[in-house]
């Protein structure tokens, strides 16, 4: 079976996106790929899962679970569906549909498990503060070092494609504190290939990132703190599987 003939889907995340919610399914249909969406509408207050119902499959949950939840509970969907991809993307329409045709022809070429989309591969595909940039190198260098020159220039990236064998790992347990660079410790620590594209995305029009200032560094000690701890752990278990 060819790639253009398995099934994708497309799982959005969602907190508050009444604004952005219908724009974003309907570019989704633009695309005309055929790609099934589920939208996991995360506690919104407002009428995000009214509007996302009248047009995609949506889980509404009862609380605020945070992206990892969320996103956990998309490719659970994935799993019990039997879909062949699942593809992450944001509800606040920073991720183009048009560029979720960029992570499958990667895994054309190059089948990997984790294909991440990343603003930063070509270095001027995404403007974004010199904290974040700074943030987003170090954890990359932490991956680097702890993996055996695994290169990943975007970690905490939400666009990412994940296959079988990702699906199958991440519907049984899924990181809830810093979920993208976590959940590429435990494929990586699991025997998962990761790669990635370059893929353009877009500047927020509507709501406020959460991670401001300086708070991009305050963020990467914290993640690069939970890397390390999560590289430990996982280790001793192998080590203790071994014995």
């Amino acid at each position: 079976m060819s790639i253009v003939d398995q099934a994708v889907l497309v799982i959005i995340p969602c907190y508050n996106e009444e604004i952005s919610i219908g724009p974003l399914l309907e570019e989704i249909k633009a695309c005309g790929m055929n790609y099934a969406t589920i939208v996991i509408d995360d506690g919104s207050k407002d009428d995000t899962f009214m509007i996302a119902n009248q047009v995609s499959p949506t889980i509404r949950l009862l609380k605020n679970l945070g992206i990892g939840g969320s996103v956990q509970m998309g490719v659970m969907y994935a799993e019990r569906n039997d879909f062949d991809f699942c593809v992450q993307i944001d509800g606040d329409g920073q991720h183009p549909p048009s560029e979720i045709a960029k992570l499958l022809n990667a895994f054309r070429e190059n089948p990997c498990s984790i294909i991440i989309g990343s603003r930063y591969l070509l270095h001027d595909t995404f403007r974004s503060t010199w904290a974040r940039r700074f943030g987003s190198q170090m954890i990359s260098k932490t991956i680097h070092y702890l993996f055996h020159g695994c290169n990943v220039t975007d970690p905490t990236s939400g666009m990412r494609l994940m296959d079988r064998k990702a699906i199958k790992l991440f519907a049984s347990r899924y990181p809830h504190d810093f979920p993208e660079p976590i959940s590429l410790v435990w494929a990586l620590s699991e025997g998962l290939s990761v790669a990635e594209v370059p893929v353009q995305m877009r500047e927020r029009e509507y709501g406020r990132s959460s991670i401001i200032g300086f708070k991009p560094i305050a963020y990467m000690f914290r993640v690069i703190s939970y890397i390390i701890l999560a590289r430990v752990v996982l280790s001793t278990r192998c080590s203790r599987g071994r014995d």
